[in-house]
């Protein structure tokens, strides 16, 4: 099974494909190489290092409250 968390992006390198991603107080660099025309503020689904597409900001908070209440998530990754 495939678990992919969705992540705001914070920054961006795109000449490296690379992005750091938020998930709540949380940083991470990932690659951003298979997701096409992504910026600053969009969100992106994530899994072992690689975004694998954008989604919007509603379907990204409405997952990530489904983890909480899952307990999958810790507060400060909200």
């Amino acid at each position: 099974m495939c678990l992919a968390l969705p992540a705001r992006i914070v920054a961006l390198d795109a000449e490296a494909d690379v992005a750091t991603v938020a998930i709540g107080e949380v940083r991470k660099e990932v690659s951003v190489a298979l997701v096409d025309d992504v910026g600053v503020d969009d969100y992106v689904l994530i899994h072992v290092g690689y975004a694998l597409n954008r989604i919007s900001e509603e379907e990204a908070k409405k997952t990530l409250e489904l983890f909480a209440e899952a307990g999958l998530l810790d507060e400060e990754e909200r």
